[in-house]
């Protein structure tokens, strides 16, 4: 009686792993989302069946890792591979993008506060280089001015020097005389 018993469980067991199979062929060849859960649903099986059945839970891991919905008359299939690589390239590009519109958000307010400041009159005047060349001028004015205070200094010192040796002498030679 066991062997009855064990062979009707054989069977029963294949019918279930069949119906697994099945169902996963349907859910892929449909384009519908692959999982334990909803092949062991539409199988009629519970998923602790999947799980004893490790040869089977891996070909629904297989088929969860791929894309699924597109058929060959699109293109060629699309790999988890290559929609991996184009997600990482879209951050990628994003992060670009978002470090380029801060950059102009600067470069725009920077500009708008100096238009402000020109149209408020507070900016810097129009002739900003004659002012500047007025200023050099001055400038090698003052300096030349300087110079020319520094040496009429040094012939006052150089005069009143003289003047008081002269002085001097003429004191002496009245005091010889008297």
């Amino acid at each position: 009686m066991s062997t009855h018993m064990a062979d009707g469980r054989r069977a029963d067991s294949e019918r279930r792993r069949q119906r697994v199979k099945t169902a996963l062929q349907k859910a892929v060849a449909n384009g519908t989302t692959v999982s334990v859960s909803g092949i062991a649903r539409q199988a009629g099986v519970d998923r602790t069946f999947l799980y004893r059945h490790r040869d089977l839970l891996a070909l629904i891991h297989a088929a969860e890792r791929e894309p699924h919905g597109s058929s060959s008359s699109e293109g060629p299939p699309v790999s988890l591979a290559s929609l991996r690589a184009d997600l990482a390239n879209s951050h990628a590009r994003n992060t670009r993008l978002v470090t380029q519109i801060r950059r102009l958000g600067r470069r725009l307010s920077q500009l708008m506060g100096e238009q402000a400041w020109r149209e408020s009159g507070l900016g810097v005047p129009a002739d900003l280089e004659e002012l500047q060349r007025q200023v050099t001028r001055m400038e090698q004015m003052n300096t030349e001015l300087t110079a020319r205070l520094e040496e009429r200094d040094s012939e006052l010192e150089a005069a009143c020097a003289a003047n008081r040796e002269l002085t001097r002498a003429l004191n002496q030679r009245e005091s010889a005389h008297q």
